[in-house]
Parts: C-alpha cells; sequence; structure tokens
C-alpha cells in the first residue's frame, strides 16, 4: 500500500519481490511488403543489357548547365544588391530633403504621371528627382527576374532544347502580359 506522507512524499509499506522476463521475437521472416519493395527497386536499379549486373548512374551536369547556373546565381544576387542600394540611396536623399515635413494623411495624392512609365523614371532621375531613384531602383528590381527569363530563354535556344525555350517563352509572354496589363 502507498500512503500519503507530511511532506507529499508517496513511500510504499509492502515489500513486492521482482521478477524480470525477457522475451524474443523471431526476426527470420521478412515482411512481403518490404520484401516486394525491395525486389522493385532491385529490377529497376539494374540494367537491361547486363541483367546480373547493378550500375548506378550518377546524373552530372554539363559545362553550359553549371555556367547558366552561375550566371543566373549571380545575376539575381547582385541585381537585387543594386536594385537595394539604388532604392536606399534614393530613399536617404528623400529622407534629407522632406524628412522633416509633416505627412498628410487626409487628403489621398497619387502617384505624378511622371513616375508611371520607364521613360518618366529615367527622365525625373536625369532632372535630380529623389523620388525618381526610388522608383529607378523599384524599376531595376522588377526589371531583374524579367531578363533571367530572357536570359534563360537565349540560352535553351543556343542549346537548341525547344521544349525549354517554348515553355521560357510562355512566362516571358506571362510577364510581358503582367506588366503591359497593369500600365494599361
Amino acid at each position: 500500500m502507498y500512503k500519503l506522507n507530511s511532506g507529499f512524499r508517496w513511500s510504499s509499506s509492502t515489500h513486492g519481490e521482482v521478477e524480470v522476463a525477457t522475451l524474443t521475437f523471431g526476426t527470420n521472416e521478412i515482411d512481403a511488403d518490404i520484401q516486394q519493395l525491395e525486389e522493385h527497386r532491385l529490377k529497376h536499379a539494374a540494367q537491361i543489357n547486363h541483367p546480373g549486373e547493378i550500375h548506378h548512374q550518377k546524373i552530372t551536369k554539363s559545362i553550359g548547365e553549371i555556367q547558366l547556373e552561375y550566371l543566373l546565381s549571380h545575376l539575381l544576387k547582385y541585381g537585387v544588391l543594386i536594385a537595394s542600394s539604388v532604392v536606399l540611396f534614393g530613399g536617404i536623399l528623400y529622407l534629407i530633403h522632406h524628412g522633416s515635413e509633416p505627412a498628410e494623411y487626409q487628403v489621398f495624392i497619387g502617384t505624378s504621371s511622371a513616375f508611371r512609365s520607364p521613360t518618366g523614371v529615367v527622365n525625373s532621375v536625369l532632372s535630380g528627382s529623389r523620388r525618381g531613384i526610388i522608383q529607378l531602383g523599384l524599376l531595376i528590381l522588377i526589371a531583374i527576374p524579367i531578363l533571367r527569363v530572357i536570359i534563360s530563354c537565349l540560352t535553351f535556344l543556343l542549346q537548341r532544347q525547344f521544349i525549354y525555350v517554348i515553355i521560357t517563352l510562355l512566362v516571358l509572354a506571362s510577364l510581358t502580359y503582367s506588366l503591359v496589363g497593369a500600365y494599361y
């Protein structure tokens, strides 16, 4: 029997005998499903020409694929760094010039027409507009994935992988449609 002591400790008034038994389970038989899966894997790993030998083929990339990966990764990495640097520079210049002005949230004032087209953004940057610099950084950020798709399409065209050319042209068409549709 168990009794509750005043210190909230459990104590036993009886001492029981302890018996230890070991059970062994036979593992000689393999489950039929596991055995079938193992046979299926071995069957597909073996080549047809040499049914007694199992060849594991290592998939390697060609030099062109590796160069394309490096080119696209550097484009994305440095493009985002350049775009964010341009936005940061424009934001700092904007805050230096307009940072102390009170914000007017009572009336919504939309973006001026100079910032609604790429040529207007470039013209405003050349005239010294700080908001134009920020908009230019955002345009660079938007142009990076589009440039990536164009480079991929040209690379696949040079490699004569026409199914990938078609896929990248479809992606480019959808990107172009989304940009033109937003503009008009």
